[in-house]
């Protein structure tokens, strides 16, 4: 939300959204505004910057006179007009990153900043209805940016991928903005989205990283860092058409309804058995064979102890499951329990000489809660660790700090899967066994 503070503008931070704050800015000691907030005890302090104004970089700025004498009385002082006119000084607020862009109440996508960045989303969809990833969506764009965006979106050549949440975020956020807007340009920019998704699907129920295909890793069956499994809750969504995505045509959820049944399809063929043992699942997987691939250096075929919680969760989530839904997840459930990892600890220890500034060591720990492995070796449940030379080593220290910092090679999600969601989805469907 903005105030109008004493001819200024002020975005309130996300502690205080959508709360009227009083009039009376006041620099504190520490360097910030004070700001009271009418509906709050207390005071709200946010630290600040003065910046040239083509140094913005996305955030949304207050236009700072350099005298503020006289401000209280309400009088918009002279001064904020010669600020603006020349080198403009302004001040940074706290900004609503890309990452949080989906985590404001409901009444915060009806505003100025939320269309703003809506629009900043439709100026970086591609031509085939997608997005490329890794991009700040929230960022101020000048008028040559814009510009230049609009140009690109010509290219039919764009590289737009479902890796790193890319696509079917952004598809989601469009639509919440519709839903409090009703501007009709955001459910286009959704709909074009959920066109590409459904074009890009695999006949046989998959999606790679990248469409139109990129050769090389990125065409696997992947359902690392959790793509494939975003695009199929955002199309189980889609076909449920219920809340916002009732404004989906009956044609469209009845194509994805189809998708995320081919998608469930090769969730339940690809579940790697060892010794005629369900257990979990590969990362990614060839698109031809449907066997556990290889992706990069240091990511093998393997049991991932990461993305496997992701699939399952999401089949727990199915309202009456087949009997092979059921065998699926107990399968699973049962070897997250076989391959806890249990007494050890992961530390960061600072060293500003070393890439990102410390180093990750595992220490022994009795009382420490449970990790899992990242990646375990299939057939044997052995913990893997890989550096970039390919080559697999059973501790964490053996490879390269870079990749020691730069990688999660343990995780503690399914900890939260085994003693909370399974218990529950167990009493809901134990009938069915």
């Amino acid at each position: 939300m903005f105030q109008s503070v004493c001819g200024f503008v002020f975005r309130s931070g996300r502690s205080v959204t959508n709360r009227r704050l009083s009039s009376e800015p006041a620099l504190t000691a520490a360097g910030g505004v004070r700001l009271i907030d009418s509906k709050v005890s207390g005071v709200i302090e946010r630290p600040f910057r003065f910046l040239p104004l083509a140094a913005r970089s996305g955030s949304f700025c207050l236009v700072v006179a350099l005298g503020l004498a006289g401000c209280a009385g309400g009088t918009n002082m002279a001064a904020t007009d010669t600020a603006t006119k020349h080198s403009e000084t302004v001040m940074a607020a706290d900004p609503v990153r890309w990452s949080q862009a989906l985590e404001q109440e409901p009444d915060w996508y009806s505003g100025a900043e939320a269309v703003r960045i809506a629009d900043n989303v439709l100026l970086y969809q591609n031509q085939n209805g997608g997005w490329l990833k890794n991009i700040d969506m929230a960022k101020v764009l000048s008028e040559p940016e814009k510009a230049h965006l609009k140009a690109e979106q010509a290219n039919a050549d764009a590289q737009t991928t479902i890796d790193n949440r890319a696509t079917f975020t952004q598809m989601e956020y469009l639509l919440r903005v519709y839903k409090a807007t009703g501007q009709e340009k955001f459910k286009k920019g959704f709909m074009r989205g959920l066109d590409y998704l459904l074009d890009a699907q695999y006949e046989d129920g998959g999606w790679a990283q990248f469409y139109p295909i990129r050769k090389g890793y990125y065409e696997h069956i992947t359902f690392n860092d959790g793509a494939m499994m975003g695009v199929m809750r955002l199309l189980r969504d889609v076909s449920e058409g219920k809340g916002a995505y009732a404004v989906v045509d009956t044609e469209r959820r009845q194509k994805a309804a189809s998708a995320i049944g081919k998608g469930l399809n090769i969730i339940l063929r690809t579940q790697i058995k060892v010794d005629g043992r369900l257990t979990a699942w590969c990362a990614q997987y060839d698109r031809h064979t449907l066997t556990p691939a290889k992706a990069r250096a240091y990511e093998l075929p393997s049991i991932s102890g990461s993305e496997s919680v992701g699939i399952v969760k999401y089949l727990m989530e199915i309202e009456n499951p087949s009997p092979e839904v059921i065998r699926a997840v107990e399968g699973a459930v049962a070897w997250f329990e076989q391959a806890k990892l249990t007494g050890l600890r992961l530390e960061r220890k600072k060293d500003t000489a070393l890439y990102k500034g410390y180093d990750v060591v595992v220490v022994n720990d009795p009382g420490a809660s449970p990790l899992w492995a990242r990646f375990y070796e299939i057939g044997t449940n052995r913990p893997i660790f890989v550096g970039r030379d390919g080559i697999i080593r059973d501790h964490l220290s053996e490879i390269e700090q870079e990749r020691r910092a730069g990688y999660s090679w343990y995780v503690n999600s399914p900890q939260a899967l085994l003693e909370k969601s399974y218990p529950q989805w167990k009493q809901k469907w134990a009938s069915r066994q």
